[in-house]
């Protein structure tokens, strides 16, 4: 049985799904979708203060007892001690919050389902489905939560709420790192919480595809789509999309960042926090930088791993228009790291035959599956994980050479679907869909998107087509109101944030360098910059290069940034391994990957 960091790990893989970069600007297009009535709007945020206003009176609340996060128990506030002695402390309200939206939060240890052991505990918050209706229909968030350490009489600073991105990844996972090198002076220091963003998992989950009209594998798709393929892809958009609105129905066009951001400053309130210490990463630092320009007076610290570019004028197809570039570039450095390794792996001593060796494997897999279950669809999105994580490239390099040498069981292994996240995979790809086609205005003729990505293709062939397909549902999305993105850094007169830290990898395919930049230049004179130098992995926190965390850590822990721009050395290469079944059969990550 795989571990709860493995399973969350291996569904994360699955997505295949990070945001964005830049990219030149595309020729006019027809759009599809109307901006929300501003009448609207105002409803929504009325509702939202209101829900967390009832939050953070259900969190004052809460008796405090022993150590902070004791089940079923509030934790003291930042800055003490994390205990009160043995006597419940209870802090006087004039009346109890409603039960509804915004209740109480009740940490107890975690259903078997989550598998998040001791001492984790589990709560669910309450937030509208529709915040214009604040008591209408409700939504159960999953909140994931280890309390401070207190190590080494470190003075407990609140909570530290974790983002992994997607959108449509769950965080819950999140407390489960404490223990691990890199984040235990953080963790004595702060409550590691983690949660299931709307739609996600247990939390009011989104799905747009019975199990029947799921992809069963294996799957065979061509390097170069001809008219007729690209016509049949187009059609299984529309049937997405329809499935979408078919199992949601109006309930659908609340999927947005606008709302994931409300549903965060719910979950602060709710944890008793007045201002938000926040971790997020991939498209989670795209909805910290929305939460920060909404709410630049309740942020505290700020980590932004991996940026999305939150140029609104980007949100989202641009964004995804230059995501091709960054992948042709990882894909690049595996095979040049390959083409280093060839008296290892055989498969080449230059990038080009590196290319070759796998046209061989793809060709081989188009005409017979390997093991009946790898096909090249398959095989592109093991290979696309290349792009995003550099701890798998043995792993892929070593399934290669195995299958070219006549043994297909590690590409099996390796790439074959696994009907144990399925589930997990499907509800994320819906609410990743549901998210970014409600977020902001997309084309919606079919010519502009064949048009683009034909051009993209002739530069960027690797994950060009693979990554307009998957977004090809906005084109038609049934929703008719489509937000219009915020304009990240443009905060109320006389406002401004705290500081804040980036870090980024310079060669970061899933979420290019220049996102970082932009992020950077939008929060202003106090957002600092971290760039690991020459390195692409995708999530450069947590575990892969000391000298970043240093950097995150120190912030976190004292509120210090390393000035302006700084940079770090690159984490070593992999080394290569040997081409045995048990050094090819599996990638060993880091950390669970990021989406």
């Amino acid at each position: 049985m795989r571990s709860t960091l493995a399973r969350y790990g291996v569904a994360s893989a699955a997505l295949c799904l990070t945001l964005c970069a830049p990219a030149a600007a595309a020729a006019a297009a027809r759009v599809g979708g109307h901006d929300p009535a501003p009448d609207r709007l105002a409803a929504e945020d009325a509702g939202a203060e209101l829900v967390a206003r009832r939050a953070a009176a259900a969190a004052a609340l809460r008796p405090v007892t022993g150590a902070a996060g004791t089940p079923g128990q509030g934790a003291p506030a930042a800055g003490t001690r994390p205990t009160q002695g043995s006597r419940p402390v209870t802090r006087p309200m004039p009346r109890p919050p409603s039960a509804g939206a915004g209740g109480p939060l009740e940490f107890l240890p975690c259903p078997a389902v989550e598998e998040l052991p001791d001492p984790v505990r589990c709560a669910t918050l309450r937030v509208p489905l529709d915040y214009a209706r604040p008591d209408g229909p409700q939504i159960s968030l999953t909140v994931s939560r280890i309390a401070a350490s207190g190590r080494g009489g470190a003075v407990r600073q609140g909570a530290l709420v974790f983002n992994p991105g997607g959108p449509g990844a769950s965080g819950t996972y999140f407390p489960l790192l404490a223990g691990r090198p890199a984040w235990t002076r953080i963790a004595a220091a702060y409550d590691l919480v983690g949660y299931a963003p709307r739609g996600v998992g247990r939390s009011g989950p989104l799905i747009c595809q019975d199990p029947a009209e799921r992809p069963q594998g294996p799957t065979q798709v061509p390097a170069e789509p001809s008219p007729a393929y690209k016509q049949e892809r187009l059609a299984a958009a529309r049937a997405y999309a329809e499935g979408c609105a078919r199992h949601a129905g109006d309930a659908l066009a609340q999927y947005t960042t606008l709302n994931n951001a409300r549903d965060l400053d719910v979950l602060r309130a709710a944890l008793g926090e007045r201002r938000l210490s926040f971790f997020g990463a991939s498209y989670g630092t795209y909805l910290g930088a929305v939460y920060a320009t909404r709410h630049p007076d309740r942020v505290r610290r700020m980590v932004f791993d991996s940026a999305v570019d939150p140029d609104p004028r980007r949100v989202w197809y641009l964004d995804n228009l230059g995501q091709a570039g960054g992948f042709e570039r990882r894909w690049a450095d595996f095979r040049a790291w390959a083409a280093r390794h060839h008296e290892v792996y055989g498969l080449g001593s230059t990038a080009r035959a590196v290319q070759e060796s796998y046209e061989k494997v793809r060709a081989a897999v188009a005409r017979t599956p390997a093991g009946g279950v790898v096909g090249t669809g398959e095989l592109q999105a093991a290979y696309l994980q290349t792009a995003y994580y550099d701890d798998v490239w043995p792993a892929r390099a070593a399934a290669l050479a195995a299958y070219l040498r006549g043994n297909p069981a590690p590409l099996t292994r390796q790439a074959a679907r696994d009907p144990a996240v399925a589930q997990e995979a499907a509800n994320a790809t819906a609410v990743y869909t549901a998210v970014l086609c409600n977020d902001a205005p997309w084309p919606a003729d079919w010519e502009t998107w064949d048009r683009d990505n034909t051009a993209l293709a002739r530069r960027a062939p690797f994950e060009t087509w693979a990554n307009a397909f998957l977004n090809l549902p906005c084109a038609d999305w049934p929703v008719r109101e489509r937000q219009r993105p915020v304009a990240v850094g443009e905060l109320p007169a006389g406002q401004r944030l705290p500081r804040t830290l980036t870090v980024a990898a310079e060669r970061d395919g899933a979420t290019p360098y220049r996102g970082a930049l932009e992020l950077q230049r939008r929060l202003g004179a106090g957002a600092a910059l971290v760039t690991e130098r020459a390195a692409g992995s995708h999530g450069v926190a947590g575990g892969r290069n000391a000298c970043v965390d240093g950097h995150v850590e120190r912030y976190l822990l004292t509120g210090t940034t390393p000035g302006w721009r700084v940079t770090c050395a690159p984490h070593p290469e992999p080394a290569p391994v040997t081409l045995d079944e048990g050094a090819a059969s599996a990638p060993r990550a880091l950390l669970p990957p990021l989406v």
